[in-house]
Parts: structure tokens; sequence; C-alpha cells
């Protein structure tokens, strides 16, 4: 019986309110977010107007992304998650506050500019690994990837209207428009986050009058199969494949360098990934997750091998475009499996490995592109990258069981059980 293609599964929306609040103050954030990223590389290049200078913004939300989202998951596994968020979002709320005070005051240290940068940064890092188990705590386990694909749907919609938006602000109203936009944005998350219920972690035990998290929370990612395979097949795509760093080299080389085609570049993967997100019922009714998720990986590598080949524009545009679909796809497959997979006790921690994971995959990716390019050419760092991703992912096909034959539980299911009942045999 063939599978009918399916538009996006909006059953979250209509069963869940708490969720349906929880993602219309997502994606004003990440709307918030998008048009504060272009805001702050605009202040900092007029303060600096050196490359070095944007670059550090890199610096300024890298490392407390990764230092305060380990952080995050420890707490997120310890104290009431919804608590946690809403201290977070409030405190995001005050750096952006802050944001907007400096641009109002004309400052001119971008010292000062980055420290707000990383304070914001701070917070949010600190609530991420919390934000990702509330889907799966507020709704049930067959509308779990649904949920996430609509939070893909609107971060990719964010990452293609916010820039456009951030442009018309500033050009209409300068920066402290932009900022304010983003503090408004925060209030409207914030609001939302108040009307969720309490989501203690289960299983936590109280030990000397103190909450503690159940020990063993970072070693389940390597106890259970399905989680590191999961995990593993990301990492492999990111960072063996990341195109992003090669387009402007590519643009150079094959289209005269010319910025519109550049542009085209980004809009292509973002298409590709609205596109997926907008048929994404037709994946997240398939039970057959960690299969989905190994099947679009490949087809990630693969499409951006023959995007390090292609000639006419139009050809690389669609191979972009297919690698966009593509990451979207394993996006959602992969989030949804690691959020059901793991106990809640521990959806903390394990959050903030993924989390960490996303971070620095991308980045580290992008970086081995770059530094292969310089070697060789794009082509070369392109097509071997793509295949090289693709080589990976079958080599965890071939030997990780589980994660091929995982099937998402019913939406009756029982939460898993501790890590200690849940190691597997090697495959």
């Amino acid at each position: 019986m063939s599978r009918r293609v399916r538009f996006l599964d909006t059953r979250p929306l209509r069963s869940s309110p708490p969720y349906r609040a929880l993602w219309i103050g997502t994606s004003a954030s990440q709307l918030g977010a998008q048009i504060t990223l272009v805001a702050v590389l605009a202040q900092v290049w007029d303060l600096t107007g050196s490359p070095v200078g944007t670059g550090a913004i890199g610096l300024a939300t890298g490392v407390p992304m990764v230092l305060f989202g380990l952080l995050g998951g420890t707490l997120a596994d310890t104290v009431d998650r919804r608590t946690l968020v809403r201290a977070t979002t409030a405190g995001q709320l005050l750096a952006a506050g802050a944001l907007c005070a400096q641009a109002l005051a004309d400052n001119r240290n971008v010292v000062l500019l980055l420290a707000l940068v990383a304070l914001s940064t701070a917070f949010a890092a600190l609530g991420a690994p919390a934000r990702r188990t509330f889907p799966v705590r507020l709704l049930p386990a067959d509308q779990v990837a649904a949920g996430l694909a609509l939070n893909n749907v609107s971060f990719q919609f964010a990452m293609l209207a916010g820039p456009a938006t951030a442009g018309l602000i500033i050009a209409r109203w300068d920066l402290p428009a932009a900022y304010a936009t983003q503090a408004a944005a925060i209030a409207v998350a914030m609001a939302a986050v108040f009307r969720l219920p309490s989501m203690r972690p289960e299983g936590v035990r109280a030990k000397g009058g103190r909450r503690r998290a159940e020990r063993g929370g970072w070693r389940i990612v390597l106890r259970r199969h399905t989680l590191w395979g999961s995990l593993a097949t990301d990492l492999s795509a990111t960072l063996l494949a990341m195109p992003v760093a090669l387009f402007p080299l590519v643009n150079e080389v094959r289209f005269d360098g010319d910025p519109q085609t550049l542009g085209l570049f980004l809009s292509a993967v973002a298409v590709g990934g609205i596109t997926a997100g907008l048929l994404s019922g037709t994946v997240t009714r398939v039970h057959r997750g960690g299969l989905v998720q190994l099947t679009a990986a490949a087809v990630w590598g693969l499409a951006l091998a023959c995007f390090g080949l292609a000639g006419p524009l139009w050809l690389a545009l669609a191979c972009l475009a297919v690698a966009g679909a593509a990451d979207t796809v394993s996006v959602v497959t992969r989030s949804a499996l690691v959020q059901l997979e793991t106990p809640d006790a521990y959806r903390g921690r394990v959050s903030s490995v993924e989390h960490v994971i996303g971070v620095a995959g991308p980045e580290l990716g992008n970086f081995r592109g770059g530094l292969v390019a310089s070697a060789t050419s794009a082509t070369v760092s392109l097509v071997t990258g793509g295949l090289a991703a693709v080589a990976a992912i079958a080599a965890i096909a071939a030997t990780n069981t589980p994660l091929r034959a995982y099937r998402t539980p019913p939406a009756e299911a029982e939460p898993p059980a501790a890590p200690e009942a849940a190691a597997q045999p090697a495959s």
C-alpha cells in the first residue's frame, strides 16, 4: 500500500493548548533572534570595520552556548524545568533591554556589545536543554515528531524572514528598534512559558533535603545504541559535509563572485528545509524513525557531493534545496528519537549533549571544509566530505541494529526504563 504525501502535521497545535502557546512564543523568539543577529552584525561592523570584529561574534556566542548548555542540562534534570526556563527567559529579556539601551546611548565600545551578546546567549543556552524536553511532556508519543517538525518550520521561516525584516527595521528606525523588537518577541515567549504546567523531572530523588539528578545521566548516551547512533549520525553529517564556509569560494570560482548568487545558496537550503517541513506529515507518521534519519542524513551527504560537481546554477541550487530538505527530515526524526528514547530523569543532560553536537558539529564541519579546500579545491572538499559522510552513516547503519530497527512507541507507551535496564547487546 503506497503512502500518501501529507502536508504539515498540525495535530499538536489542536490537541495541546500548552504546546500551542509554547509554539507561538518560540516562533516569536526565533524571529527576534534572527533580527538581533543582523543588528549585532551591522553594529559590530560599524564599530570595527573588520572581519575580525564580526568573527568575534561567533566567539561571543559559541563559548557560552557550549559551557552553559552543558550546565543547563544538569539543572534541567534537577529543578522544575518550567521554573528554569522562566528564569532564563527573564534573563534574556533583561539582556535584550540592555542591548536596546546601549544602542539608544550610541555605544561605541564593541567589548560592551559583545559582552551583552554573550550574556544573552548564556541565558538562552542555560534554558535550551529544558526547552527541548517540553514537547515530549506536552504531547502524546505519536505526536512528538510532528511537534518538533512544527518547531523546525518556524525556525526555517525565521531564518528566511528574520534578516529581511531586520534590514527593513534598521533602515527605517535604526538599531534600537531592532533590539526592541527582540525584547518584544522574548516577552511573548515568556508569557507562553508562564502558561505551561509544572514540569519536574520524573524519578529525581531528594537527598539531604536537596533534589539531586539521577546518576549516570551522561553515560546513558553511550549505553543506548539508539541514542549514540542517532547523535553519531548527526555529527557525521555535519562534521564531514558542512558546506556553508565554501559558499563564497564556489561562488567566486563558478559564478564570478556575484553577491546575489551567494545569497541564493543560503536561500536554497532554507527553501528546501521549509518545503520538507510543510510536507513533514509524510515522515512524522512513519514509525521507523531511525531508518528515516539514516536515509535523510545519507541524502544530505550525496546532495552536497553533487553540489560540488554541479556546473549550471540551477543544478547547484537544486542540490542545495535537496540537502536542506534532507537536513530538516534528519533533524526532526533525530530530535523525536532522542526525546522518546531518554528516560525523563535524564532528558536534560542528554538534550544538552544533543545541543552541543548541534552547535559544535556545523562549526567544526565548516572549519574542516575550509582547511581541505585551501589545500585542494572547493570541489574536492565538497565531494570528499559528502562521500565521507555517506560512508560514515553507512557504517553506523551496518553496525547499529537497534537504530535501524527503532520504531516510535505508541501514544500510550510507558516512559523508557532506567539506563541500567536499557543496556542493549552490541549488534
